[in-house]
């Protein structure tokens, strides 16, 4: 499926006359010279993807996303897999990107990212525990954003960030505050300050045994998901 949507790119890489005038048909000229060439989107959607599609992605250099879709009962959830942002074509027809346009091209996980690739070795081995055991429910997958991780199966049970400064992998549960018992320095109440991801309780985790005294809550949150 990869190969034939890259094919498809090839074609409309040549083919700009042709795209350009069936959009003019159904939306109008000024749509139709809005069009930006610089650097076009491949959205693939399976059933799954290897690790050898993902890595495959990225050698290839154009702007890809991976996406599965699973199927519960009647709901149709999606999840994006990889993320390419691609380095477009050199071309006399591409339109310089607006900041808008740039901004679009980041991979939704860069910010995280970027702070996972500067976080000490313990954060980094950390992270991964955490993110072992977030998938661990049947169904349960992570959606990237642009400022933390979601976990979710039909419905979100987790948010997490890394915050390499302080050493803490954040996880923010779908719990009711008043339903636990809050220690300082280990879990508070973020539902009424405004926090990133999921409003609830956030729970800080320095070690793999702050992750084990944190299995109770992680359990009552995927419960109710």
């Amino acid at each position: 499926m990869i190969n034939q949507a890259l094919s498809y790119l090839v074609w409309l890489r040549d083919h700009h006359h042709e795209f350009e005038r069936l959009v003019a048909d159904r939306l109008g000229a000024e749509a139709a010279g809005a069009v930006d060439w610089s650097n076009p989107r491949v959205v693939c959607v399976a059933g799954e993807f290897t690790y050898h599609d993902t890595v495959a992605v990225e050698e290839i250099d154009r702007r890809i996303d991976l996406v599965s879709y699973r199927v519960f009962d009647d709901v149709l959830t999606l999840r994006l897999v990889a993320s390419v942002a691609g380095a477009g074509w050199p071309s006399s027809r591409a339109k310089a990107p607006t900041a808008s346009i740039a901004t679009e091209q980041v991979p939704a996980v860069s910010v995280q990212q970027h702070r996972l690739e500067g976080a000490p070795a313990k954060v980094k081995e950390l992270f991964g525990a955490v993110d072992e055991r977030l998938l661990l429910p049947e169904g349960a997958w992570m959606e990237p954003q642009q400022h933390y991780l979601t976990y979710r199966r039909l419905k979100k049970f987790a948010s997490l960030r890394v915050l390499p400064r302080k050493e803490v992998v954040a996880v923010n549960l779908k719990l009711d505050p008043a339903t636990v018992e809050l220690e300082e320095g280990f879990t508070r109440d973020v539902t009424e300050i405004g926090c990133l991801g999921i409003s609830g309780v956030e729970v800080s985790l320095r070690s793999q045994a702050d992750l084990e005294r944190a299995e109770d809550l992680i359990l009552r949150s995927i419960a109710a998901s």
